[in-house]
């Protein structure tokens, strides 16, 4: 649903136990593509409802928690106390980006970047949202990185991310597309099915021999679909984690 919804232009979403709370402009949203996705599924109810335009960065002060991941990393915002006892620290103020650590999806990247050699490794962050993953990266000691962002919101709010971390390494574009060939070691792919899919063979040709490459933004039900793509252009599975309904896994070329 988060995935076929985002297609349709929303880009704010809240799970719940039986309810997932969706966002969107009011002037980009379309009834008839909105019914269109309802339709895919059984038995579903729904509300619409225009809100308030309020502080949202206050709202958000308000509700948000750090994230630790076991041992190695924490993820905190500027005005939260220092995190102990974590390896490495990560400041995010996440705005409209995605990626604090609170989602399956990410808190699942973080445990897989945990076993992976970082140091002096040239580094791809493809859909870095909070610019999140990519500065974890350089604090792990990768040489070179590279995130990239199709959204003008996300690349400004990692370049302040980037920032409040004390990161130099990190060179930040706003695009679509995986342009280079064979020059990564890693590659962090934290998106939704559908990108990755249109995109494997653009992320195969941009590994190195023996890369590595992390994927996650998908159902337990896209592994299939998934593992196909991968495997027609050239990767195979190493490991792979669950975490409720969303899968993360890692790829060597």
């Amino acid at each position: 649903m988060i995935a076929l919804l985002s297609e349709q232009g929303f880009d704010g979403f809240i799970e719940e136990d039986v309810m997932l709370i969706a966002f969107i402009p009011e002037t980009r949203f379309s009834q008839k593509d909105f019914e269109r996705i309802l339709e895919k599924f059984s038995i579903l109810a729904y509300s619409k409802t225009s809100i308030e335009n309020i502080n949202w960065n206050q709202k958000w002060e308000e509700e948000f928690d750090p994230v630790v991941v076991d041992d190695f990393a924490g993820i905190r915002a500027h005005f939260h106390k220092p995190l102990k006892n974590v390896r490495y620290e990560i400041i995010i103020t996440p705005k409209m980006s995605f990626g604090t650590g609170h989602h399956a999806t990410t808190y699942m990247m973080i445990q897989l970047m945990k076993e992976l050699e970082f140091k002096g490794k040239i580094v791809m962050d493809f859909g870095t949202g909070t610019g999140l993953l990519a500065i974890l990266a350089e604090k792990m000691g990768a040489s070179v990185i590279t995130a990239i962002d199709k959204d003008e919101w996300s690349i400004t709010n990692a370049v302040e991310n980037c920032e409040k971390n004390n990161c130099s390494l990190v060179t930040l574009e706003q695009t679509d597309k995986i342009t280079q060939s064979g020059k990564y070691d890693i590659i962090l792919a934290n998106i939704n099915l559908n990108v990755i899919l249109a995109n494997m063979p653009a992320i195969a040709l941009a590994c190195q021999d023996t890369a590595t490459i992390l994927f996650s933004g998908f159902l337990n039900t896209d592994e299939e679909a998934i593992m196909k793509a991968a495997s027609r252009c050239g990767l195979r599975k190493k490991a792979l984690l669950r975490k409720k309904d969303w899968i993360a896994l890692i790829c060597e070329k």
